[in-house]
């Protein structure tokens, strides 16, 4: 079978195995693996080659499940902190949601299901057993039937559907992010990090804005929270550079430190307003998004 029938379904994998697992590494390793197991085992007889990717993926997920930890957000796992706070010792990166780079996921799901990627949707959904999300997904996300979902997980009609209403009953509200974010704020977003003008990025936050520094349980809740720990004295986000990206449907920026890789910020914004920032401490991430290692690279491809 030529391998471009399986790359044509590959965005889309990708999407549902991130939404399962909670990390785009593993999503992609996931895939990787979907692949290698379909070029193995398909053959017209098993009926449309989507469908027995995402049987694949789906038998991948769960094994790849199979544990007691789940991953969560700092918001998840500890109440606010205060400023002052020690942040506390960091936890291993198999605890957390990762975020993945919007180029690795379908476009056309981006456009009409950008809230299920969202880092707030998918910690939600590390909340559902296994089979339960499965469901979930492949119903309201993906708009698979009940006799496909069926199909897919080896079970019948009357079980996918009783998963399912178990599963949204189970699911927290997520609060709604704004389908499309105003340039003109995240220009100012940018202008006043790099100044580090500290009452022009609080001015631009939600009144219970919240901030977060993975791989540290550490968050905060509150402009003025937010505020009083960017003005501490050995705050490291002074002479930060930012350079932009796209993160689960969100506005994202590496942030550089001293001109070196430092952190990927992603921001979740709403009527206007800044709600979320998620710093993920990890350099690791920014070949992943495609962001150089060095913010002096950038400064010498533009001269």
């Amino acid at each position: 079978m030529d391998t471009t029938q399986f790359e044509r379904h590959r965005a889309e994998l990708t999407g549902y195995c991130y939404r399962m697992l909670g990390s785009g590494f593993e999503a992609e390793d996931a895939v990787q693996e979907t692949f290698v197991r379909a070029w193995r085992t398909y053959d017209a007889a098993r009926g449309p080659l989507r469908a027995w990717l995402f049987h694949l993926a789906t038998n991948i997920c769960l094994d790849m499940l199979r544990g007691p930890q789940r991953r969560a957000r700092a918001m998840d796992l500890t109440p606010a902190a205060v400023p002052g706070a020690d942040l506390g010792p960091p936890l291993p990166p198999e605890r957390w949601i990762h975020p993945i780079p919007d180029s690795r996921l379908s476009p056309e799901e981006l456009a009409v299901e950008r809230e299920t990627v969202r880092l707030a949707f998918v910690a939600v959904l590390q909340h559902l057993p296994p089979r339960q999300r499965a469901v979930l997904i492949l119903r309201d996300v993906l708009k698979w039937t009940a006799a496909e979902t069926a199909t897919l997980l080896s079970t019948t009609v009357t079980s996918v559907n009783s998963s399912l209403q178990r599963a949204r009953a189970r699911l927290p509200a997520v609060e709604p992010a704004d389908p499309k974010v105003d340039e003109d704020l995240l220009t100012r977003y940018v202008a006043a990090f790099e100044r580090y003008d500290v009452d022009a990025l609080v001015s631009l936050l939600a009144e219970d804005a919240t901030m977060s520094m993975p791989p540290f349980t550490w968050w905060l809740r509150g402009r003025e929270h937010i505020r009083a720990v960017l003005l501490a004295s050995d705050a490291p986000c002074a002479g930060a550079r930012l350079l932009p990206a796209r993160a689960n449907g969100s506005p994202a920026f590496g942030q550089y430190a001293d001109g070196r890789a430092f952190a990927l910020v992603v921001l979740e914004v709403a009527d206007g307003r800044i709600t979320g920032m998620t710093t993920y401490l990890d350099p690791g991430l920014f070949p992943f998004f495609d962001l150089p290692m060095s913010f002096d690279r950038v400064l010498r491809t533009e001269g």
